[in-house]
C-alpha cells in the first residue's frame, strides 16, 4: 500500500502549513538528536554490525528482557513483513479496520487472510491474529487485563500485537516481560512513532527467544543502517521525554475534539490516544482533503481506504494548539462554504 498511507506530504506539490495526516507529533524538537548525529557522522564511513547486537542489548535491558528476546528492525514495517515471512503460508486473522500493511505482508507471503470486526470473533482456527494496540485508525486500546485474557484464552494462536503507539495512551498495557513469557505473542514496537523520526526507520520485535530465533533468520544483513543504530543508542541512553507530555497531548486532543463536535459537521469516534476518527456529515473525505490542501495548506488523512470504512471517514492526529486552532477555523469556513 505504498500510496495509501497518511502523511503523503510528498504528493501535495505545495507548502503544507500543518500536517494532521500523520500520527507523529509534527513539531517535536529533534535538535538534541540532530546535534548528536552531526557529531557522529563518521559512522556512515563503515559498515554497522550485520545484526545490531549492541543496540538489541541496550533496548532489551531497557524493557527488562534478554537480548535473545528482541530483534531490531528497519522500522515497524520491516517487523511486520519479517513476521509474515517467518509464518509463510499461515492462516491469519486481522482485526479491522487497521493498518493495511498487516494484510499486505500476509498476502505477499502466501497467507490465507480473514478480516474480523470484533474481538469476540477470534477463535482457535488461525495460526496468527494481528492486533494493533492502540489501534490505527480508531484509537481503541485494549488494556492489560483485556489483552492478556484474550491471549491466554487462545494458547494455540500466535498473537501479533503492534504497540507502535503504546507511548500515546494512558491505558495500562502489558509489560514486555509479561508478553515475552508467553510463547504465543509477538510485539512490534516503533522508535519512529515514540521519538518522531520517521526518516530513520527504527523498530523492533519482542517475543520469547524461540520465536525471535524464527523471525531473526529472515532479516537481511545490515537492514538497520548506522545512523539509525546511533540514534537508537542515543534514545536509550538519554531517554528523552515525550514531546509534548502525554497528559498535555491528550488534553489538547480533548479540546480539539470538543471544538470539532461543536461545529456539527461530523460524528467523532471515541479514542484513547492522540488521534481519532471522524465521519463527515457532509461531503467526502477526498473532497475535504483537497479543499484543505488547496485553500489552506493543511493536510488530513483520508481514511476511506481502511477496510470497513467508507468515503466519509477522516483521521486527524492532534498537533500543537496553534495548528489545531487553524484546523478548527478552516473547518468552520468549509462548513459555511459547503452549506451556502
Amino acid at each position: 500500500m505504498l500510496h495509501g498511507h497518511g502523511d503523503d506530504l510528498h504528493t501535495c506539490g505545495q507548502t503544507i502549513r500543518a500536517n494532521f495526516s500523520s500520527n507523529i507529533f509534527a513539531t517535536t524538537d529533534l535538535s538534541a538528536l540532530q546535534q548528536h548525529l552531526s557529531a557522529h557522522l563518521a559512522v556512515i564511513g563503515h559498515y554497522p554490525e550485520p545484526e545490531p547486537y549492541a543496540l538489541e542489548s541496550l533496548w532489551a535491558d531497557s524493557l527488562g528482557l534478554l537480548p535473545a528476546e528482541i530483534c531490531v528492525t528497519n522500522g515497524a514495517t520491516e517487523a511486520i513483513y519479517l513476521t509474515a515471512q517467518a509464518f509463510r503460508g499461515a492462516t491469519s486473522y486481522i482485526r479491522q479496520p487497521t493498518f493495511s500493511e498487516y494484510a499486505d505482508a500476509c498476502r505477499m507471503h502466501g497467507h490465507s487472510v480473514r478480516s474480523l470486526f470484533t474481538d469476540d470473533a477470534i477463535d482457535d482456527t488461525p495460526d496468527l491474529v494481528w492486533l494493533c494496540n492502540p489501534n490505527n485508525p480508531t484509537g481503541e486500546v485494549r488494556d492489560r487485563h483485556t489483552l492478556l485474557r484474550l491471549i491466554d484464552a487462545h494458547p494455540s494462536v500466535c498473537f501479533v500485537i503492534d504497540e507502535s503507539y503504546g507511548a500515546f495512551t494512558r491505558q495500562p498495557l502489558p509489560t514486555a516481560a509479561e508478553m515475552a513469557e508467553r510463547s504465543n505473542v509477538i510485539v512490534i514496537r516503533s522508535a519512529t512513532k515514540r521519538h518522531a523520526v520517521p526518516g530513520l526507520r527504527l523498530g523492533c520485535l519482542t517475543a520469547a527467544a524461540e520465536m525471535i530465533d524464527r523471525i531473526r533468520v529472515q532479516r537481511m544483513p545490515w537492514s538497520v543502517n548506522a545512523l539509525a543504530v546511533e540514534a537508537g543508542e542515543f534514545f536509550l541512553r538519554e531517554n528523552p521525554p515525550l514531546q509534548p507530555p502525554i497528559d498535555d497531548l491528550l488534553a489538547e486532543r480533548d479540546r480539539l475534539m470538543a471544538a470539532l463536535a461543536d461545529l456539527k459537521i461530523a460524528d467523532l469516534w471515541p479514542t484513547e490516544t492522540h488521534f481519532f476518527l471522524v465521519r463527515l456529515r457532509m461531503g467526502t473525505a477526498a473532497a475535504l482533503k483537497h479543499y484543505l490542501i488547496q485553500e489552506h495548506g493543511l493536510l488530513i488523512r483520508d481514511a476511506s481506504n481502511f477496510e470497513g470504512l467508507d468515503a466519509a471517514f477522516v483521521r486527524i492526529a492532534t498537533q500543537s494548539r496553534a495548528d489545531n486552532d487553524l484546523l478548527i477555523q478552516t473547518l468552520s469556513l468549509w462548513k459555511h462554504t459547503y452549506s451556502s
